[in-house]
């Protein structure tokens, strides 16, 4: 898909549905949280995803879109999504154009996550927090196209219960969880 196809979708996307954990809790207890999925504009188009460091105490060592809780200060889900994606990787919310917001999707850690997408050049100008990124990094947009491309994979979760969820394949990282689940929904959107 070329970064004037990509544009003409996100005009006109197809419909998704909100995504959830298997493990969410009741709405009442969700905080409210955004994360910016950064669209880089290439010949061929990439989504920009980073490495959380082992350090973190949440989701340490995890692949995420940046993004993060939403404070009081923010005016709403977008601008806590383009604060986080400045305090993380160093992006200018200047250099986003936005695009829109995929459903939301409820973690199973306690999170309504907003997804809010950006469309980027090719090259911008980024600089990663080292308290909180370990390595920025791309997936291609084509992987995330391929409907064979994210497989299900299952785990006995705690009490002895299976729970299963999306995997994205990856040379380097294991992209799963809620990052993994909203690439689902923005590949439906996509398709």
């Amino acid at each position: 898909m070329s970064p004037a196809g990509l544009r003409a979708r996100l005009a006109h996307p197809a419909p998704a549905e909100p995504t959830e954990s298997p493990a969410a809790p009741p709405d009442a207890l969700l905080r409210e949280a955004a994360v910016l999925v950064p669209l880089l504009l290439r010949p061929d188009p990439t989504v920009l995803l980073t490495l959380r460091t082992r350090t973190l105490a949440n989701h340490a060592g995890q692949v995420a879109f940046p993004g993060g809780r939403i404070d009081p200060e923010d005016a709403d889900s977008t601008a806590a999504a383009l604060r986080e994606a400045r305090e993380e990787i160093g992006l200018d919310p200047g250099a986003v154009e936005l695009s829109g917001q995929l459903p939301p999707h409820i973690s199973g850690t306690g999170y309504r996550i907003t997804p809010v997408l950006g469309l980027i050049e090719p090259e911008p100008h980024l600089r990663r927090n080292p308290a909180e990124v370990d390595e920025i990094f791309e997936l291609p947009l084509s992987v995330v196209l391929d409907p064979h491309a994210p497989r299900r994979q299952r785990i006995r979760a705690k009490g002895g219960a299976w729970r299963e969820y999306w995997v994205w394949p990856h040379e380097r990282h294991f992209i799963w969880g809620a990052t993994a689940a909203i690439l689902m929904n923005l590949a439906r959107v996509l398709r």
